[in-house]
């Protein structure tokens, strides 16, 4: 009897061990929880990639209490929870959650907490896009023209959302210019998408867009967008997506010319090569 009250309390302890091993007891945290984000679209990391377990992302904002999943029972250690946070002007707190899926495990899993975040004031706004220009030699002008950046949020007429929208009445672009025969920088800002500035005659330029968000005390500035520079041929727009399509279209129309050439050349050779192999007929 006493060997069997033995065995039966040594089962009871493994089993008590085991239960409290799949509890996640000693499943590892989440560590150097990063947020990452621009023109909104904000995407988590974090470390260390799982072995036998699992993550779980948890949002939660000031305006609603309840934390919202993203990227559930994820081996992952990277979660977009852009979604979430559509509310930019919010708060939100982050948490990452060590866990197995398990029917079994009434305990709360660990869980890591990363930094709160609010989109309005930190979300970095990403480089400019130039979608045209136009280098006027009669009035001596130049005309630029710069896209607005969509976020990843979209109207209920599923037109996207863009960062200008997010930011009414606080949103400008810089236009930084140049002589393309000097160093010498000069700007100008405007709160539409088109600047223009005069010009001297005869003068290409090269130049690069920067918007801001004067309000904000941090990531005011957005990153640059790429240099362009105009031709010498003034008094023509520059459209940068037409440009390089009409080049492609060019080039393989030569390339079709060359080989419709080469193909009329080949066949012509084999048509008189097989003229002169014929036996000439008897008289």
């Amino acid at each position: 009897m006493r060997c069997l009250h033995r065995a039966l309390l040594l089962l009871v302890a493994v089993f008590c061990w085991q239960r409290s091993s799949a509890q996640g007891v000693n499943f590892p945290t989440a560590t150097d929880i990063k947020v990452s984000s621009i023109n909104f679209k904000t995407i988590l990391d974090w470390r260390p990639k799982p072995t036998n377990y699992t993550y779980t992302v948890l949002v939660r904002g000031q305006l609603f209490q309840d934390w919202k999943k993203k990227c559930i029972y994820t081996k992952e250690t990277s979660c977009d929870v852009s979604d979430i946070m559509q509310d930019v002007r919010d708060t939100y707190e982050i948490r990452i959650v060590s866990e197995i899926k398990s029917s079994e495990i009434t305990e709360e899993f660990p869980y890591a907490e990363g930094p709160t975040f609010r989109p309005y004031d930190q979300t970095i706004i990403g480089k400019p896009i130039i979608q045209n220009f136009t280098l006027n030699k009669e009035q001596n002008t130049l005309t630029v023209v710069i896209r607005d950046t969509p976020t990843p949020y979209k109207y209920t007429n599923n037109t996207p959302i863009t960062v200008r929208d997010m930011f009414p009445n606080d949103f400008s672009y810089t236009l930084f210019y140049r002589k393309a025969s000097s160093t010498g920088k000069k700007q100008q800002s405007s709160a539409t998408n088109e600047i223009v500035i005069n010009t001297d005659k005869g003068e290409s330029y090269c130049f690069f867009a920067e918007a801001s968000v004067p309000s904000r005390k941090s990531n005011r500035e957005s990153q640059h967008s790429d240099e362009l520079c105009t031709s010498s041929s003034a008094g023509e727009e520059f459209d940068v997506v037409i440009l390089v399509a009409v080049g492609i279209s060019a080039g393989l129309i030569v390339l079709i010319v060359v080989l419709s050439v080469i193909l009329c050349k080949c066949r012509n050779g084999k048509k008189e090569k097989t003229k002169e192999m014929m036996p000439l007929n008897a008289v």
